[in-house]
Protein backbone atom coordinates (compact mmCIF):
# COMPACT_ATOMS: atom_id res chain seq x y z
CA UNK A 1 0.00 0.00 0.00
CA UNK A 2 3.23 2.77 0.54
CA UNK A 3 4.64 1.70 -2.60
CA UNK A 4 1.22 2.51 -4.31
CA UNK A 5 1.46 6.07 -2.38
CA UNK A 6 4.92 6.49 -4.09
CA UNK A 7 4.24 5.25 -7.61
CA UNK A 8 0.27 6.07 -8.17
CA UNK A 9 -0.38 9.23 -10.85
CA UNK A 10 -1.50 12.33 -9.03
CA UNK A 11 -3.27 15.54 -10.28
CA UNK A 12 -0.44 18.36 -9.71
CA UNK A 13 -0.54 21.64 -8.32
CA UNK A 14 0.47 24.25 -10.83
CA UNK A 15 4.08 25.47 -8.97
CA UNK A 16 4.97 21.43 -9.40
CA UNK A 17 3.51 21.22 -12.60
CA UNK A 18 5.30 23.94 -13.88
CA UNK A 19 8.42 22.38 -12.61
CA UNK A 20 8.21 19.01 -13.65
CA UNK A 21 6.52 19.94 -17.24
CA UNK A 22 3.05 17.59 -17.09
CA UNK A 23 -0.23 17.83 -15.45
CA UNK A 24 0.34 14.21 -13.48
CA UNK A 25 3.15 12.36 -11.74
CA UNK A 26 4.26 9.89 -9.36
CA UNK A 27 5.55 10.91 -6.16
CA UNK A 28 8.59 8.73 -6.85
CA UNK A 29 8.89 10.32 -10.71
CA UNK A 30 8.67 14.04 -9.26
CA UNK A 31 11.64 13.17 -6.28
CA UNK A 32 13.33 11.78 -9.51
CA UNK A 33 12.86 14.71 -11.72
CA UNK A 34 13.58 16.98 -8.77
CA UNK A 35 16.88 15.36 -7.99
CA UNK A 36 17.82 15.22 -11.49
CA UNK A 37 17.46 19.32 -11.73
CA UNK A 38 19.47 19.71 -8.96
CA UNK A 39 22.31 17.22 -10.38
CA UNK A 40 21.87 18.87 -13.73
CA UNK A 41 22.55 22.67 -11.90
CA UNK A 42 25.16 21.68 -9.64
CA UNK A 43 23.04 22.89 -6.72
CA UNK A 44 24.53 20.40 -4.19
CA UNK A 45 26.69 22.43 -2.21
CA UNK A 46 30.39 21.96 -2.67
CA UNK A 47 31.53 21.81 0.80
CA UNK A 48 28.54 19.78 2.32
CA UNK A 49 26.97 17.01 -0.41
CA UNK A 50 24.29 16.74 2.10
CA UNK A 51 23.01 20.17 1.49
CA UNK A 52 21.01 22.14 -1.33
CA UNK A 53 21.48 25.24 -2.54
CA UNK A 54 17.90 26.24 -4.28
CA UNK A 55 17.86 28.37 -7.25
CA UNK A 56 14.52 30.60 -7.62
CA UNK A 57 12.79 27.58 -9.83
CA UNK A 58 13.59 24.83 -6.64
CA UNK A 59 12.36 27.25 -4.29
CA UNK A 60 8.99 27.31 -5.99
CA UNK A 61 7.77 23.89 -5.14
CA UNK A 62 10.22 23.64 -1.64
CA UNK A 63 8.36 26.21 0.18
CA UNK A 64 10.96 28.83 -0.25
CA UNK A 65 13.48 27.71 1.18
CA UNK A 66 16.53 29.06 0.08
CA UNK A 67 18.62 25.52 1.12
CA UNK A 68 17.63 22.28 1.76
CA UNK A 69 19.27 19.15 3.28
CA UNK A 70 18.94 15.78 1.19
CA UNK A 71 16.59 14.12 3.82
CA UNK A 72 14.53 17.02 3.49
CA UNK A 73 13.08 16.82 0.29
CA UNK A 74 11.19 13.52 0.31
CA UNK A 75 8.73 15.58 3.02
CA UNK A 76 8.60 18.68 1.21
CA UNK A 77 7.99 16.96 -2.39
CA UNK A 78 4.99 14.76 -0.39
CA UNK A 79 3.39 18.59 0.27
CA UNK A 80 2.28 18.49 -2.89
CA UNK A 81 0.55 15.05 -3.36
CA UNK A 82 -2.75 14.48 -1.76
CA UNK A 83 -3.11 13.09 1.25
CA UNK A 84 -4.28 9.27 0.61
CA UNK A 85 -6.92 7.65 3.06
CA UNK A 86 -5.84 4.79 5.03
Amino acid sequence: KKLANLIDLANLPSPVREFVGQSQISRLGCFFRVWSYIKENNLQDPNNKNLVNCDEKLRSILLGKPQVELAELPALIKLHFPKVPK
